[in-house]
C-alpha cells in the first residue's frame, strides 16, 4: 500500500461524527478558500476538493445517505488537510505546496472510486472530470 494511502486511512481514523459535523460547519468558507487555490501543475485540485467538499455536505446532512461513513471520514480528512497551510510540503513552497493536498486528495478519490462514480450520476456532475485519471 503507498505511503499516502496509509496516511490518508490512519488520518481518517481519528475523525470522529463531531469533527466532521464541526468541519461541516466550515465547508461554505473552505469552498471559497479552495477557488482561490492557484496550482497550475495541479489543474484538478479545485474541482475535486469542491466535489469533496459537496459530498461532505449532502452525506451529513442527509440529502444523500449512500457513501459509507470511512469514505465521509477519509473526504473531511482530506479536506481538512488541504485548508491547513502547513503539511507535509508547505503550501507556500513554489511550484509544489499543493503536491502533497493533490496526493491526498486523489488518495481518498482512488480508494472511493465507485462509490463517488455512483454519487456523481446520481448528482449530475461528470465524474470524468473529477476522477484521480484524468
Amino acid at each position: 500500500m503507498p505511503e499516502i494511502v496509509k496516511f490518508v486511512n490512519s488520518g481518517a481514523t481519528a475523525i470522529s461524527p463531531a469533527i466532521a459535523e464541526k468541519v461541516l460547519r466550515l465547508v461554505p468558507q473552505w469552498k471559497l478558500e479552495f477557488t482561490q487555490i492557484a496550482a497550475p501543475k495541479f489543474p484538478h485540485l479545485v474541482d475535486q476538493l469542491e466535489f469533496l467538499a459537496d459530498a461532505v455536505e449532502d452525506s451529513l446532512e442527509g440529502a444523500y445517505k449512500d457513501l459509507p461513513y470511512t469514505t465521509i471520514a477519509q473526504s473531511v480528512f482530506a479536506l481538512i488537510y488541504a485548508h491547513k497551510k502547513i503539511g507535509i510540503i508547505p503550501d507556500y513552497v513554489l511550484d509544489l505546496g499543493r503536491a502533497d493536498d493533490s496526493s491526498v486528495v486523489r488518495a481518498v478519490l482512488i480508494q472511493n472510486e465507485k462509490p463517488f462514480a455512483i454519487y456523481a450520476g446520481g448528482r449530475g456532475v461528470d465524474w470524468s472530470r473529477i476522477t484521480s485519471q484524468p
